[in-house]
């Protein structure tokens, strides 16, 4: 029951970040949304909400790194066709309500020790793009690069389309992610 309370206080914080960044996931508003009792707030978390923020930083980006995995050993079209794909659904099916947490923090909670935390895990996840690139026939150095442009584009589609309440910039950009994907399988 205790973990309970705590898985639900992640899932509402990585919810939160998401809509409206590190500024706006306030304690209130976890507890609002997971339901949680108010005594398990300082239990679960005596660091306070920076330490709230970055577990619920490390769930999300284990769970996108499990559905990234599945995509290992598919041609770098592929894997560029699914990572946009998740974002684009994501989009449609929140209504642009929601865009990533982890970018919501790197650009919003300020100086310190979870920013530092955002450029680590924005490293890792560039590295998990590029290795299933290269276990998709792409060459290492091509995959880096191809890698940071991914996610770099498409973080910054997903913001343009939040912003625009409208998905057509972001899907110009997928394509050319998807284009630009099957060129470095080819090299």
């Amino acid at each position: 029951m205790a973990s309970d309370a705590r898985e639900a206080m992640i899932d509402a914080a990585i919810r939160l970040l998401a809509e409206d960044g590190y500024r706006s996931t306030s304690f209130s508003e976890v507890l609002a949304r997971s339901g949680a009792p108010r005594g398990s707030i300082y239990h679960h978390f005596p660091g306070g909400k920076d330490e709230l923020v970055a577990a619920a930083l490390d769930v999300q980006i284990a769970r996108t790194f499990d559905r990234l995995e599945a995509l290992s050993g598919q041609p770098p079209e592929e894997v560029a066709r699914s990572f946009v794909d998740g974002w684009r659904q994501g989009l449609l099916l929140t209504d642009f309500a929601v865009g990533c947490s982890l970018l919501a923090v790197a650009t919003s909670a300020g100086q310190g020790a979870l920013r530092a935390k955002t450029g680590d895990l924005f490293r890792e996840w560039r590295a998990v793009l590029a290795r299933l690139l290269v276990d998709g026939g792409a060459e290492a150095g091509a995959a880096n690069a191809f890698a940071a442009q991914l996610l770099a584009s498409t973080e910054g589609a997903v913001a343009m389309a939040r912003a625009e309440h409208s998905i057509d910039a972001f899907d110009q950009v997928a394509a050319q992610s998807i284009r630009g994907a099957a060129d470095i399988a080819r090299v």
